[in-house]
């Protein structure tokens, strides 16, 4: 299952009330989440990545926002499925892409 963009407190409030359920009426392996804007509408922070983790997404994804809280740079480059864009250049930290054994 994919989510968009989830923005702000009632992104993640959205997402912990429904995807419980969703995964289980849908039987879902794996949630791919876009948590880029999930700390007040922009970028995201280590406790918000955990929140939305313990809400049941498995990998987030991310954009351009992603580097707005710089408190989250070591986690990207962690053990964390947590991914930058793939078309930023290798030099930039974290991984943009993800296997479920990578780590």
């Amino acid at each position: 299952m994919v989510i968009g963009d989830i923005i702000g407190k009632p992104g993640r409030e959205a997402v912990k009330e429904l995807l419980p359920g969703l995964h289980h009426e849908y039987g879902v392996d794996l949630v791919i989440g876009n948590g880029e804007n999930a700390a007040g509408g922009i970028g995201l922070t280590p406790d918000t990545a955990q929140e939305l983790f313990d809400s049941g997404i498995d990998v987030i994804t991310s954009g351009n926002h992603i580097w707005a809280h710089k408190e989250l740079l070591p986690y990207l480059d962690g053990d964390l499925p947590l991914l930058r864009p793939l078309n930023y250049p290798p030099a930039c930290h974290g991984y943009g892409y993800w296997f479920r054994d990578m780590f």
